[in-house]
Parts: C-alpha cells; sequence; structure tokens
C-alpha cells in the first residue's frame, strides 16, 4: 500500500468494512479513501477489483458509504430508515453487473464482469448492505462504544454483545483510557 495513508480497516462484512473508510466520525474523522486510487487499492483488498476510479465515482462511493452509514445506524437503534438512504443503496445496487460465484473451497466470491468499473463493485457492497440491514444474515447490527466513533457494526458473536467495531483501535483505547484513569485514581496500584 502507499505511504502517506491510513491503514484500511478491515473486517469480515464487506458493506460495514466500507463504511469503516470513513473512521473517528465524532471525532477527528479519518478519511481512509481520500484519492480516487485510494478506492480502487480498497477494492482490490475487498476481492472487488477494478481498473479506474474517476472523482466522481470516488463520489459516489463515498454517497454510497454514508448512505450505508445512515440505514445501518438506523436499523442498529431500531429506528426508520432514512429515506434518501435506501434510495441511494437500491440505485447502487440496481445498477451494476456482478455474479455471484463458489470457489472449490466452497465460499461465495464476486465476479465482476469484464471491464468492470466502480459502479460494479459498488453494487456488491450495496447488495451486502442490504441483505444486513434486511435482516437477512445471522448477526445483529450494532454501534461502536466509543464515543468519537460510533461506527455501525455486523456483531457475528455468539452472544451479540460486543461494544467495539475494532478491538484493536476503538476497544483498545477505551480500555487503555479507562486503565490510565484508574491508575491516576489509585497510583499506588503500579507498584
Amino acid at each position: 500500500m502507499p505511504t502517506g495513508f491510513p491503514d484500511f480497516r478491515l473486517g469480515t462484512v464487506l458493506a460495514t468494512s466500507f463504511t469503516g473508510t470513513l473512521s473517528e466520525r465524532h471525532g477527528n474523522a479519518v478519511e481512509r479513501i481520500p484519492t480516487p486510487h485510494r478506492l480502487i487499492d480498497w477494492l482490490a483488498v475487498s476481492g472487488l477489483a477494478v481498473d479506474s476510479c474517476t472523482t466522481a465515482q470516488l463520489g459516489l462511493a463515498r454517497e454510497l458509504r454514508e448512505s450505508i452509514h445512515a440505514a445501518a445506524t438506523a436499523a442498529a437503534i431500531q429506528d426508520a430508515l432514512p429515506a434518501s438512504a435506501v434510495q441511494v443503496i437500491n440505485d447502487c445496487s440496481a445498477q451494476g453487473r456482478a455474479a455471484a460465484i463458489l470457489t472449490p473451497e466452497g465460499e461465495r466470491r464476486w465476479r465482476l464482469s469484464s471491464g468492470s468499473c466502480v459502479e460494479d463493485a459498488l453494487s456488491v457492497i450495496a447488495a451486502d448492505a442490504i441483505s444486513i440491514i434486511a435482516g437477512e444474515r445471522d448477526g445483529k447490527l450494532a454501534l461502536c462504544a466509543s464515543p468519537t466513533c460510533q461506527a455501525a457494526f455486523f456483531d457475528t458473536s455468539q452472544s451479540r454483545t460486543r461494544k467495539w467495531c475494532d478491538m484493536n483501535t476503538c476497544g483498545n483505547r477505551q480500555k487503555k483510557a479507562r486503565f490510565n484513569a484508574n491508575q491516576r485514581k489509585n497510583p499506588r496500584s503500579a507498584e
């Protein structure tokens, strides 16, 4: 990956990983796809390789990302889905050309048509979001407990009580802050 850009935070769920390309939404926001080429990089590591991306396509990708985030957040708090977000997700889902294929290992992968464009990849991400928000998959949409993050994530833990979008970032940061606060209250406990 090119240097100078923040690392991608890749999860196991395509749609919520995509919303994670903008993190710390309620703090100092971190844009992980600031350029068209960076979107190409993210799509490639997500199994949706495309050859090129325009500034307009990057804008569409960000619009889809924010629509998925808005709809997933509403679903997580059991609120009405925003109509504008639903429209963007549906439009993106309908405009692409991609097919689900079965690998020899028994996994589903997406095959984009030859000469694939960003819209084809975005249609796969939108379809994934639809399956999660519609409740078709085993898991639960939740919001990250970090006050600066509050990212929507798909909790597939057995108890469905996961608190953090990513334990290595948000969870670790919160645990470290709690530890430091306890150390300030009880300075002798460190001895």
